[in-house]
């Protein structure tokens, strides 16, 4: 790859490739929010798993930014933990900062030094809470790079969601179908529900994690009208949210799950592919799993 033709490089690093760095070092890093995940991977100790998280920060100099959610507890309870030489960047829509992101009546305020950008919450090209969040966080690191504020304001207003997530794929008989298969985690999952304005009809399951699905049920109870469980063993389903909703019916194939999907559904519905798990019980990955889905409606 020639590197002289590009000025930024964006990259996505997982916990498990943070695990073995050394001298990895980004100009600007970001933690958008810490929740459970793979937890057997790290013997199931929460500590572990945001130490793990928390490496991208090793190697930050003065001159580097940290951009992070200053309304998640774990991520501002493991900050009290350590010494940062770099610039803070915090995001939160609780509250007023005097450098970061945060919302201001019905506008997303980006502040980094005496620079100031404002966007409407309505004009975001996405909705729900979770990408008010990460719509914060990509506005800041922006901006700590020099770009100029029309420019941010036109991007989040034209962003396309990438495939696999919250991906609309079709409405059949007014029952719009969405692809989310890459919420391969409890936290995911949650979001993908409390964006959700419409009965839902939610497809979970797969390879567990350690998942712990209580902090789902309030959503569950809220929006949820029945369930199907897409996986090899989902006991643990079963027993989390059996007696929350009427129908919850077993599957072991996307097809067999959109079908049953489609026969639970009424008009004005949602069926939400989000499956809170890993893939590898019934599918190669989660992009198999989110193609297997799309077809299976398109076949419907």
């Amino acid at each position: 790859m020639a590197t002289e033709h590009f000025d930024f490089y964006v990259l996505e690093i997982s916990s498990f490739q943070l695990d073995d760095i050394r001298d990895f070092r980004p100009d600007i890093a970001i933690i958008t929010n810490i929740t459970p995940d793979h937890l057997d991977r790290y013997d199931h100790k929460m500590e572990n798993y945001v130490n793990a998280k928390f490496n991208i920060t090793r190697n930050l100099r003065e001159d580097d930014c940290f951009i992070f959610d200053s309304d998640d507890e774990i991520t501002v309870g493991h900050l009290s933990k350590i010494v940062l030489r770099c610039k803070m960047l915090p995001f939160s829509q609780e509250k007023e900062l005097e450098q970061g992101a945060f919302i201001r009546e019905n506008k997303m305020i980006v502040r980094v030094d005496e620079e100031e950008t404002d966007v409407f919450l309505e004009s975001l090209a996405l909705g729900g809470k979770h990408n008010v969040y990460n719509s914060m966080a990509a506005a800041l690191a922006a901006k700590a790079t020099g770009i100029e504020s029309d420019v941010i304001r036109n991007s989040l207003a034209t962003f396309k969601p990438i495939e696999h997530r919250l991906e609309p794929v079709l409405s059949i008989k007014d029952v719009l179908y969405i692809n989310d298969s890459k919420a391969t985690n409890v936290d995911s999952a949650w979001y993908a529900l409390e964006c959700q304005k419409r009965p839902v009809v939610w497809i979970l399951g797969g390879t567990d994690k350690g998942n712990d699905y209580s902090v789902l049920n309030d959503l569950v109870r809220e929006k949820v009208k029945g369930i199907i469980c897409l996986g090899v063993d989902n006991r643990k389903i079963h027993e989390a949210f059996g007696g929350m909703v009427s129908r919850m019916e077993d599957a072991l194939s996307a097809r067999e799950a959109v079908q049953k999907a489609a026969a639970m559904a009424d008009a004005g519905d949602v069926v939400l592919l989000s499956p809170c798990c890993a893939s590898f019980d019934l599918f190669k990955n989660y992009e198999d799993r989110g193609e297997q889905f799309k077809a299976a409606v398109r076949n419907l």
